[in-house]
């Protein structure tokens, strides 16, 4: 998806800002409504994509296809049910990027079946739907430090968070494992492509 060929750099600006943007406000955003104010104290209960970007991580996922933005820290001791707020938090990350690879769909194909859309438009859309799946579904899954080990944390019985814990400190070597040998492939494409068909089966339904 991503790489060093120029144009598909400039075309997938857009979707990264707003891919990450958007991603970390809603992390922040749920955050601040369950009552902690850690988010909105550090200035990320914004969609600026300035207060969100890490610049090396930025950097990587444009031209490695790995990265990473800043991650909102939340306290949460100060929500109510800890362990639903903490499950909350992490789910609002991913649901932002299913309904923001929706909605670009939705737009793309509305453009493309009733006016004459450029190409470069096109594409810039076509990145936004494309980029949010992807980062979806990497985030779902359950390795630390991904949003997918905040659940599954959150759902395993007290007496096996130990073993967690544990597992939490090689979470980024394995990724790293992963992405090297391409065995991060297997597992994500085969989720990337059953989310697009349920995407583009209802927006073809609905137009």
């Amino acid at each position: 998806m991503f790489g060093t060929n120029l144009m598909s750099i400039l075309y997938s600006l857009p979707a990264i800002f707003i891919a990450f943007s958007f991603h970390e406000y809603a992390h922040a955003y749920v955050a601040d409504r369950l009552g902690d104010p850690t988010p909105r104290s550090q200035g990320r209960l914004t969609l600026d994509p300035f207060s969100h970007i890490d610049i090396f991580g930025f950097l990587l996922l444009l031209f490695a296809g790995f990265g990473w933005a800043k991650p909102v820290q939340i306290n949460p001791t100060y929500f109510k049910d800890r362990k639903k707020g903490e499950i909350k938090v992490a789910v609002a990350g991913v649901c932002m990027n299913l309904i923001l690879a929706f909605v670009s769909y939705f737009v793309l194909v509305l453009l493309s079946n009733f006016f004459i859309i450029d190409n470069t438009i096109y594409n810039i859309i076509y990145y936004i739907y494309s980029i949010n799946i992807v980062l979806a579904v990497f985030n779902i899954l359950p390795i630390p430090p991904l949003d997918g080990s905040k659940i599954l944390l959150n759902l395993l019985p007290y007496n096996r968070r130990g073993a967690y814990y544990n597992f939490e400190r090689y979470g980024f070597i394995i990724l790293i494992i992963l992405i090297i040998t391409n065995a991060l492939d297997l597992i994500l494409y085969p989720l990337i492509n059953f989310i697009q068909l349920i995407i583009t089966s209802i927006v073809h339904l609905i137009l």
